[in-house]
C-alpha cells in the first residue's frame, strides 16, 4: 500500500476491519473456496485520489472462469439447492442483508477508497440502498407463483404454469457503482433460485471481494455465488459465451453491451443489458428552481457525474433560462471537491487516467463547438483525477457535449420556447434511459411523460430509485429491467403443465 493511501485511511477514522482487509492477500471466491488465479497473475487497485496503489487481487484466466461456472452449474443442479425451501432462501438473504448493514461503514470506506466516491453519499446511497435491495428481494422466494388456466379441450384437464429459475447467471458489473450494481444482480438472481458467477470491473473489485466474505459467513451453499476478478478482455467474452451460462446480466457501455448481447445469443442465453444514457431534464418556466438545482447536484454531479442516468443535458424555457443557469452555477461553485474518505467532501475524483483525459477532452470540445463555459472546466490539484463541476450554456443538439455520454461532471444547458419544442429536443438522442420534467402544472408534466421516450421519467426530481420499481432504458440504453418484480421475472422461465384426470 502506498504511503499516501495509508495516510488517507489513517486520517479519516478508518474502521479496523478496513485496514485488516486491505492488508491481507486478496483472493477470488469459487465453489466455497478462496483461491488465487491459476496463472498467479494479479491486478493492482489504485486510489484515484492519488493514483496510488491500494492493494492487489487475482487476475483470472479462462481456467478459473470455467471452474467457477462449472461450480455454479453443479450447485444449481444439486439436491441441496434444488430442494431448498423458499423460506429458507429468504432467511439466508435476510441474514446476508443484516451482515451488509453490520459492515456498512467498512464497505463504504472500501468503496470510497477504491472508486473515489465521496463517502457520505456512498454510505447513504450505495451501501444503505443495497441493504434495501437485498431485503426487498429476500421477500420474493415464497411469492413466486404460476397460474391455473381454464382450457377449452374436451375432457377433464388441469392446466397450469410453473415458474422456474433459468439456471446459472453470468453477471458483469460496471466500475461506477461496483457494490450497488453487484447487489442488484445478486439479489434478484438468488431470489429466483439461480446460482451466480459475478465479475466486477477490474478498476473496482475490492468491495465485491469483501462482500464474498459476508456471503460465506451467511452460510450460502458452496457454488451458489462465485466471484471471479480479472480483465474483461481476458474473461468477459468467455463468460457471456460459455455454454453453461443460461442468463447474462450486464451493466456497462452501449458499445460493449451490443457485443455482449451478440455473443450471448449464440447460446440463446437470456440477456439483460443496462447500457448508456444521455438523460434530458426539461425545465418549464413555472418550475421550482430550488428543486432543479437539487436534482442536478444529486444527478449530474453525484459520483463525479459517473452515472448512466445523469441528467447531463438540460432544456430550460427561455423566461427563466439565465436564472436557472445562475442558480446551478452558484451551487456547483460552492461544492467541496476533496478526498473520498472526508465526510465533508461533495465530489471526489473520477475513476482513472483515461476517464480523466476523456472528460477534459470533452470540455475542450464544448468550448470549440461554441458553448458558453459558465463555471468549472478546470482540473484540481496535482494528485489524482479531480475535475471541477462544469456547466455549459447556449448549447444545441448538434454539439457532441449534448449528444454523447461524457460520464463526468459536465452539464450542457440550452433554451426552448414551447412544450412541443422541448419534447422534440428531449427525444432527439440515441439513448432513452431516463428523463425528468420540472413544472408546477401537473397536466403539462403528464403530457410530457407520455411523449418522452425513456425507461424512467421523473417529475420535479431526478435519479430517484427504489427496489420495487424497474430501472432500464429504451432505444440504445438497453434491454430488460433491473429492480422490481420485472427484474425477478427475467431470472425465471415459464413451464406449462397439463394433467388429464
Amino acid at each position: 500500500m502506498d504511503s499516501k493511501v495509508l495516510s488517507h485511511l489513517q486520517d479519516n477514522n478508518t474502521q479496523p476491519q478496513t485496514l485488516d482487509f486491505l492488508s491481507q492477500p486478496l483472493q477470488m471466491y469459487v465453489d466455497g473456496q478462496w483461491i488465487n488465479a491459476h496463472s498467479n497473475e494479479r491486478i493492482t487497485a489504485y486510489d484515484p485520489c492519488f493514483n496510488a496503489e491500494i492493494t492487489t487481487f487475482p487476475s483470472a484466466s479462462s481456467i478459473d472462469l470455467d471452474k467457477a461456472i462449472c461450480a455454479a452449474r453443479r450447485t444449481f443442479d444439486s439436491k441441496e439447492w434444488r430442494d431448498m425451501l423458499p423460506l429458507q432462501r429468504e432467511t439466508l438473504m435476510h441474514k446476508l442483508a443484516g451482515l451488509v448493514e453490520q459492515h456498512a461503514d467498512t464497505l463504504a470506506q472500501i468503496e470510497a477508497l477504491d472508486a473515489g466516491k465521496a463517502i457520505a453519499g456512498c454510505r447513504d446511497v450505495d451501501i444503505a440502498g443495497s441493504v434495501d435491495v437485498l431485503r426487498y428481494f429476500a421477500g420474493w422466494p415464497s411469492k413466486i407463483e404460476g397460474a391455473v388456466r381454464p382450457v377449452s379441450i374436451p375432457g377433464e384437464h388441469v392446466a397450469m404454469t410453473v415458474k422456474e429459475p433459468v439456471g446459472v447467471v453470468g453477471a458483469i458489473v460496471p466500475w461506477n457503482w461496483p457494490f450497488n450494481m453487484m447487489i442488484w444482480k445478486f439479489a434478484a438472481a438468488i431470489a429466483a433460485g439461480c446460482t451466480l458467477v459475478l465479475k466486477p470491473a477490474q478498476q473496482t473489485s475490492l468491495s465485491a471481494i469483501y462482500f464474498a466474505k459476508l456471503v460465506e459467513q451467511a452460510g450460502f451453499p458452496a457454488g451458489a455465488f462465485n466471484l471471479i476478478t480479472g480483465k474483461g478482455s481476458v474473461i468477459g467474452n468467455e463468460m457471456v459465451s460459455h455454454p453453461l451460462i443460461s442468463k447474462v446480466s450486464f451493466t456497462g457501455s452501449t458499445e460493449i453491451g451490443k457485443q455482449v448481447g451478440a455473443m450471448a445469443s449464440q447460446n440463446l442465453a437470456h440477456v439483460t443489458l443496462e447500457l448508456g444514457g444521455k438523460s434530458p431534464m426539461v425545465v418549464f418556466e413555472d418550475a421550482d428552481i430550488e428543486r432543479v438545482v437539487a436534482a442536478t447536484q444529486q444527478s449530474v454531479f453525484f459520483n463525479s457525474g459517473q452515472v448512466c442516468s445523469a441528467g447531463s443535458r438540460m432544456y430550460v424555457q427561455r423566461k427563466i433560462y439565465e436564472e436557472v443557469i445562475e442558480a446551478i452555477s452558484s451551487k456547483t461553485q460552492a461544492m467541496k471537491i476533496g478526498l473520498s474518505l472526508d465526510d465533508s467532501t461533495d465530489m471526489g475524483p473520477v475513476i482513472s487516467t483515461s476517464q480523466y483525459a476523456n472528460i477534459i477532452d470533452y470540455i475542450s470540445i464544448g468550448q470549440r463547438e461554441g458553448a458558453r463555459l459558465v463555471s468549472g472546466g478546470q482540473t484540481v490539484g496535482d494528485d489524482g483525477f479531480f475535475i471541477q463541476p462544469t456547466v455549459f450554456a447556449d448549447c444545441n443538439n448538434t454539439m457532441r457535449i449534448v449528444r454523447e455520454e461524457i460520464f463526468g461532471p459536465v452539464l450542457a444547458i440550452q433554451p426552448f420556447d414551447t412544450e412541443e419544442e422541448a419534447i422534440q429536443l428531449a427525444n432527439d438522442n440515441e439513448y432513452g434511459l431516463a428523463a425528468s420534467v420540472f413544472s408546477s402544472d401537473t397536466s403539462r408534466a403528464w403530457r410530457c411523460v407520455k411523449q418522452i421516450k425513456a425507461g424512467t421519467v421523473w417529475i420535479n426530481t431526478h435519479d430517484m430509485v427504489d427496489p420495487c420499481l424497474p430501472f432500464g432504458g429504451f432505444k440504445n440504453s438497453g434491454l430488460g429491467k433491473d429492480l422490481g418484480p420485472e427484474q425477478l421475472e427475467q431470472f425465471l422461465q415459464t413451464k406449462t403443465v397439463w394433467l388429464e384426470v
